[in-house]
């Protein structure tokens, strides 16, 4: 009988949690995925296997942008990214052959180059996730009363409306400022990858006006991430369900968002919609979101004309419409403005919002 690659592909699926252990065994499981550096099976964090769900068997090498499904995971590793002998293997490793898997020779599997500089560059992305978690976990939780607070006030964003403040916010009065060598207060905000661990924190420094209101400080760089967070996004509103992300419910309407302030201006207008925080516009396409959440809107900024924001959004839109979810656009008309502008009155009328 013969299996197409579909078919394959999907029974590898079905066994993916024994397939990476055999092809990957250095990596590791952390949480709903399989971690290791690379294809070549090193340890690490920039290859991510998905173990669960209707995505199992998806995986992503986030450091060369290959990707793919159970079958190319199998190409890649063992044939040099060739689909018909994966699929050769694949009917004897599953057993669906005449001969077995132990008298089916595949051929040498990629082996790690020793590279000086890769090491140092992993061990580099592991200090700097220990000094994120180190940095969250030694700021005090709550913002009431804060900086943070009066931040966010003063650009509209007035989070006692919600009857709470998000969890994933904390102010530290000290923070250490490469840009001027010294510690400057700011808002943290923890960064989750997939699996609802911290990965990385964002960090945006605060300063005082004469006037003694606080903004954001007088920098040439007063936002920065501590640590690696591709594919991770900040969790700031739960929405009507008021449940986590990974226990979302099917009715769920969920707005994906750029920055934080836009994230939270969005929050404050519409608190019954579930709201993250992409980070970054790069990282938007990356944000793994749960299969449940099938009605999503993502909230842009108008940057019109910027060709390279146009394609990082359009890839976004894209990936989440292949995954089967109804995905909506909804974008201020206040050329250059965010929903934070429309939020403080800058234009309360103008949107466009279209169904992908």
């Amino acid at each position: 009988m013969r299996y197409d690659a579909g078919t394959l592909s999907r029974m590898l699926a079905e066994r993916i949690g024994v397939l990476v252990r055999e092809l990957l065994p250095n990596g590791r499981k952390d949480g709903a995925e399989w971690r290791c550096g690379s294809l070549a099976g090193e340890k690490g964090q920039s290859l991510a296997v998905h173990l669960n769900g209707s995505r199992g068997g998806i995986w992503c090498d986030f450091s060369s942008g290959e990707r793919g499904d159970a079958l190319d995971l199998v190409a890649a590793v063992l044939f040099g990214g060739e689909r018909k002998e994966a699929m050769k293997w694949a009917v004897s490793w599953l057993g669906l052959g005449d001969c077995s898997a132990s008298t089916f020779r595949a051929p040498e599997r990629r082996q790690p180059v020793p590279d000086k500089r890769n090491e140092e560059l992993d061990q580099e992305a592991q200090r700097k996730r220990a000094s994120a978690r180190r940095l969250w976990h030694d700021t005090a939780p709550g913002i009431a009363g804060t900086p943070v607070e009066a931040y966010l006030a003063g650009r509209g964003i007035v989070l006692r409306e919600l009857g709470r403040a998000p969890g994933a916010l904390r102010f530290n009065p000290s923070v250490w400022c490469g840009e001027v060598q010294r510690p400057l207060p700011a808002m943290i905000a923890a960064i989750c990858g997939p699996s609802g661990k911290l990965v990385a924190v964002h960090r945006t420094w605060l300063g005082q006006t004469p006037g003694g209101q606080w903004k954001k400080a007088d920098l040439q760089t007063a936002k920065k991430v501590l640590g690696a967070f591709a594919g991770g996004c900040v969790r700031l509103w739960r929405g009507a369900s008021g449940k986590a992300l990974g226990m979302a419910p099917d009715d769920d309407v969920t707005v994906v968002a750029e920055g934080i302030e836009t994230a939270l201006s969005v929050a404050v207008a519409c608190p019954e919609f579930r709201v993250l925080s992409a980070v970054s516009l790069s990282n938007m396409a990356a944000v793994v979101l749960p299969d449940t959440l099938k009605d999503i809107t993502i909230a842009a900024d108008n940057d019109i004309g910027n060709e390279k924001a146009r394609r990082a959004l359009e890839a976004a839109l894209k990936k989440f419409a292949s995954q089967g979810r109804t995905v909506r656009l909804a974008m201020p008309e206040i050329v250059h403005g965010d929903w934070n502008d429309v939020l403080r009155g800058k234009d309360t009328e103008g949107q466009q919002e279209r169904p992908i």
